[in-house]
């Protein structure tokens, strides 16, 4: 049986020599350019000829557009517009990642915990900053909720801390871990059918299924990951 975590692995794509320096250029390389360009050219293409009665494309672009600007004025309140190219960057850059990543062959970016723990550690940083900037030293009333008992409150600071320093390791597992383990069950059923020849009719069907269900799982990650980083800017700007 081929080895399921093979799709994970980071392999060298082209190699080329300048001033005697190896330079390599990855699969995993190749992704992240394509995903920027697919992001750059939904987004020139949704906003080409922009019109009061919207097109398909550009109706598409609208609905993703308020998405996002609902998701931020019902999770984070109106302040929280400001940050609006941030969201939207994140939504995007993570659905078109785990949607190229549902292609057979193509290499899954957000299955690496390095690129989702880059992805959270810089909200995280991006949003303790805004706390401080917005609030000063009055950011740290978070970790102790209104009403707590004073005998209680070193007990309560030092979960509410933990809980906040775990942010970004909870982000990024969530994400890599959905991505890694929905493509590691398409990889074995679709090795399955391979193998069972005529008796592959049941693995298939389930394959098809699963498959459908995963990209619904895509979307829904990068929907996840967003909502969450709404939350978490909610907190740095209203303090609750």
């Amino acid at each position: 049986m081929l080895n399921p975590l093979e799709q994970f692995f980071v392999k060298s794509v082209v190699n080329f020599s300048v001033f005697s320096h190896n330079i390599q250029i990855t699969n995993s390389t190749l992704t992240f350019l394509t995903t920027y360009l697919i992001i750059l050219l939904l987004t020139r293409v949704a906003c080409y000829k922009i019109s009061l009665v919207p097109g398909k494309v550009q109706a598409c672009g609208e609905a993703v557009f308020l998405l996002i600007d609902g998701m931020l004025l019902s999770t984070a309140g109106k302040g929280s517009q400001k940050f609006f190219t941030l969201i939207f960057s994140l939504f995007m850059f993570i659905l078109i990642s785990n949607s190229i990543g549902m292609i057979p062959s193509v290499f899954t970016t957000t299955s690496h915990i390095s690129v989702t723990f880059t992805l959270a550690i810089f909200v995280f940083i991006v949003i303790t900053v805004v706390g401080f900037v917005k609030n000063g030293v009055g950011y740290f009333s978070i970790l102790l909720p209104k009403g707590t008992p004073i005998f209680l409150a070193p007990l309560i600071i030092f979960i509410e801390l933990f809980a906040y320093l775990a942010r970004p390791i909870s982000l990024s597992i969530r994400l890599a871990a959905n991505m890694t383990a929905g493509h590691v069950v398409l990889k074995v059923l679709a090795t399955f059918v391979i193998l069972s020849g005529f008796f592959g009719i049941m693995p298939l069907i389930l394959l098809t299924i699963l498959t459908g269900f995963e990209i619904f799982i895509s979307v829904l990650q990068a929907y996840i990951f967003s909502i969450l980083t709404c939350a978490y800017l909610s907190d740095a700007l209203n303090l609750h």
